[in-house]
């Protein structure tokens, strides 16, 4: 039966790929499966499993972030990110684009939200972008892999889903992703500068003049007025996190209200914005959640055949002990990124992976980091990156399919080397949480 299993998985997978919709693939693969082999009276269990997600507490903190997210990509939070960061960074060759990588940074840690994200950057910067001579690939890499800078950078939902899946604090998890995410911003600004250091005339200088439409307001203004806002909203979320004031349902809701503030102070505080906010939100979370329920039952039916048993027994007995389980592991996450969204990968291999790298003594909070580093890339490779459908639908028509998946690849490897070098260094997720144990006397 557990061979069956494993039959049941690649079934699922091969579903999947054909198009059907995920939470409903997952529950009726389980269903068929688990009606065969364990018999109806088996699933008297699945109630108990649901009403287990429906009262999980720490959840709560998705539909809170993503409505904080939505606010934001409304506000002008966005546009103004961008002007101000040209302004500082585009006297330089490349500056424009390492300004973008800053923006998608301050973003990430202010939304989470990659769609929001990577459309708005892709509306407002890309035309700038050509406009100025940066070559078209160059142009369409930065932007999209700077949206996905909201998967690893917290407030971000797959961290609080990966907590949920691995039985991570999700606190623990913010404070450990901080480090690699700054690492991985660190290293896109390099290759920009170097890339425009080698090639000067596809990552030019701009003039200031055209950056600005309100020419008689200082810079320093400018900075103050573009910068200071959103970074008050991440230290009032991630602060409030990391010095133990606020749970992460609570600082989410403490995002949610600056996040209404900062509509507010741009005018776009409006009734149908509102409105829209929501109804986003709820088609999000509703997504999510559906999504999580068809994976507990497949979850439930897989165990109830044994097909853990059998993957943990495959996994223990690789060559090379952690070190083996870890590049396979690593490996399987990367390629199914090519095909599966990032919540499926999550919600069907995850669970499968978490218990193994229990039993081989690997530091859970380490290992989550990995794989939500690891699952940033399903965002960016072809053939289903969905980074790369929110960038086209909104690119330039000289802007073609082509210019954006030459443009990412340098950026896929800059991600599997920041992934390179979290595992050989896991201090770069570890330090950080054990220095705020340490503050904290514990």
């Amino acid at each position: 039966m557990d061979v069956w299993a494993l039959v049941m998985f690649g079934a699922l997978v091969a579903v999947l790929m054909l198009g059907y919709p995920v939470a409903f693939t997952l529950g009726a693969v389980a269903m068929t499966f688990g009606g065969i082999f364990l018999g109806w009276d088996f699933f008297a269990l699945l109630p108990l499993r649901i009403w287990g997600i429906i009262t999980n507490v720490e959840l709560l903190a998705v539909p809170l972030f993503v409505f904080m997210g939505v606010l934001l990509e409304r506000s002008g939070i966005a546009e103004e990110l961008l002007e101000t960061m040209g302004l500082l960074f585009g006297r330089i060759n490349g500056g424009l684009a390492a300004s973008i990588v800053v923006v998608g940074a301050l973003l990430a840690a202010t939304t989470g939200v990659v769609g929001a994200t990577v459309v708005t950057m892709g509306i407002i910067a890309l035309p700038a972008m050509i406009k100025h001579g940066y070559q078209a690939e160059l142009a369409s890499g930065t932007i999209a892999a700077s949206g996905t800078l909201g998967q690893i950078i917290p407030p971000s939902v797959i961290l609080i889903l990966l907590g949920d899946m691995i039985g991570v604090p999700v606190g623990q998890l913010f404070m450990a992703a901080v480090i690699p995410g700054l690492v991985l911003v660190a290293l896109f600004i390099v290759f920009i500068l170097l890339y425009a250091w080698w090639r000067p005339a596809h990552a030019p200088r701009i003039k200031i003049e055209n950056m600005s439409q309100s020419g008689d307001a200082s810079l320093g203004r400018r900075v103050i007025s573009g910068l200071v806002p959103p970074l008050a909203l991440v230290l009032a979320v991630l602060g409030s996190i990391f010095f133990g004031v606020a749970s992460p349902n609570e600082s989410a809701a403490v995002g949610v209200f600056g996040a209404m503030v900062l509509a507010a102070l741009h005018r776009r505080m409006t009734l149908a914005a509102l409105k829209e906010a929501l109804h986003q939100t709820t088609n999000l979370t509703s997504m999510v959640f559906l999504i999580l329920v068809g994976a507990t039952a497949f979850g439930l039916v897989f165990r109830g055949m044994g097909g853990d048993v059998l993957v943990e027994e495959i996994m223990t007995a690789l060559p090379g002990g952690v070190w083996g389980f870890l590049a396979v592991s690593m490996l399987l996450i990367f390629v199914l990124g090519f095909f599966l969204d990032f919540l499926e990968i999550c919600f069907i291999v995850v669970p499968i992976l978490a218990p193994i790298a229990d039993v081989l003594g690997i530091n859970l909070l380490w290992f989550a980091i990995l794989i939500a580093m690891n699952l940033q890339t399903s965002f960016l490779t072809p053939p289903f990156g969905f980074s790369l459908f929110y960038l086209k639908a909104t690119a330039p028509p000289e802007v073609k399919i082509g210019h954006i998946y030459r443009g990412i690849m340098p950026f896929v490897a800059i991600q599997l080397l920041a992934l390179g070098l979290l595992m050989i260094f896991p201090a770069l997720a570890l330090w950080l949480p054990q220095w705020m144990d340490r503050m904290s006397g514990l």
